[in-house]
């Protein structure tokens, strides 16, 4: 996947982030972000990444936000693979 489609998925899952109003006060205090801070670097791939990374903890978050957008339920991880961080770290 190609970093412009993944930030388009990402921004997605950002929308859809921002419509639950019960996730969306999780994800802001657990990245410290103002909504004021969240509006101006949406578009950033680092935060898209972020958002990414958050509804990738859970499995039930993974398949709503799917659901919702019409997505396979690889699709987010394959989009964060594809933004800045997203590469897996191996060890050996």
């Amino acid at each position: 996947m190609k970093q412009d489609q993944a930030e388009t998925i990402a921004l997605g899952a950002l929308a859809w982030l921002a419509g639950n109003e019960e996730l969306l006060p999780v994800f802001m205090n657990a990245s410290g972000l103002s909504e004021t801070e969240l509006r101006a670097r949406a578009g950033e791939p680092e935060l898209l990444g972020s958002v990414l990374d958050f509804l990738l903890m859970d499995d039930a978050w993974v398949i709503a936000c799917c659901d919702a957008r019409s997505l396979s339920y690889t699709s987010l991880m394959q989009a964060r693979a594809a933004l800045p961080g997203g590469a897996q770290v191996h060890w050996t």
